[in-house]
């Protein structure tokens, strides 16, 4: 894999509902862009092109993600033998989003997505489309909130039954530290034995990037991110029996034949740091 910047290539015409505004940014939609998707509005593609400018590492940030958030999914539909997926703070489900991945690797695996914004909900459910909402559904519900997660969980996912729980780059939205292991910890005491967890965030131990981040922050409140070292966010697998390699780098985790990264890439994203535990 190469670095590759902000996707500028032409996009489809999409015809959004009268609830969706198009005039304002949508964070989720800006990530749609970064991953070089088509399910963005002019708002998004500026504000996105300009933070890839001034934010260097971000595009490749978002994309690593992505390709993580593929294998893992890939991994626990095929390998482990998972049919229910409950995505938490997921944007759009988009190409190469859980549903997508899970049903390809498994027919018949039902998802939940959940997100608190509700401009990215409606835009999802009309993305979802014809989808079967019996398969898969997407309900407007905060990560602060696992109890209304876990009841939108409730209308499409047999939480008797092995879920994998997603995380993907969110508990990093959560202030405190001991606050989002408390979430984390919520979620995954209503799911049975043999469920999982996958999760990810970025660590401290680049400079640039805690730089990068505190600038963000301090002009993005409702968007901060804050950064954990790598032990806290192994800490959110606590209890768990993890999967091979353990938690590490995004980019080193089960990478795929022929798909390995170039030393450059993987070197300005070493700081994304995840992995796959199994509850007992």
């Amino acid at each position: 894999m190469t670095t590759q910047g902000a996707s500028h290539a032409p996009h489809p015409t999409i015809e959004p509902t009268a609830e969706i505004d198009t005039t304002l940014r949508s964070q989720a939609r800006t990530w749609n862009h970064w991953l070089g998707g088509m399910h963005s509005f002019a708002v998004d593609r500026e504000a996105g092109n300009k933070f890839a400018v001034t934010y260097p590492g971000l595009v490749e940030r978002v994309r690593t993600t992505r390709h993580f958030l593929g294998r893992t999914v890939r991994y626990l539909a095929r390998d482990a033998g998972i049919r229910q997926f409950l995505d938490v703070g997921s944007g759009l489900p988009s190409a190469g989003n859980t549903h997508e991945i899970a049903q390809r690797a498994a027919p018949g695996s039902r998802v939940v997505y959940a997100d608190n914004d509700p401009q990215t909900v409606l835009y999802a459910r009309q993305l979802l489309g014809s989808t079967p909402a019996e398969a898969v559904s997407y309900h407007e519900a905060s990560l602060h909130e696992p109890e209304a997660v876990l009841a939108a969980a409730k209308e499409t996912l047999d939480l008797s039954r092995p879920v994998a729980l997603v995380l993907s780059g969110i508990l990093g939205h959560v202030p405190d530290y001991e606050e989002a292991r408390a979430i984390a910890r919520e979620l995954l005491a209503a799911l049975p034995s043999g469920s999982y967890l996958m999760s990810h965030d970025i660590c401290d131990t680049e400079a640039d990037w805690r730089d990068i981040q505190s600038r963000h922050n301090a002009t993005a409140a409702p968007l901060a991110y804050h950064l954990r070292s790598p032990a806290q966010i192994a800490g959110f697998f606590e209890g768990l029996e993890l999967v091979e390699p353990g938690v590490v780098a995004l980019t080193s985790w089960r990478p795929d034949p022929g798909g390995r990264y170039s030393p450059e890439w993987a070197a300005l994203v070493a700081d994304l740091v995840g992995g796959v535990g199994r509850k007992s």
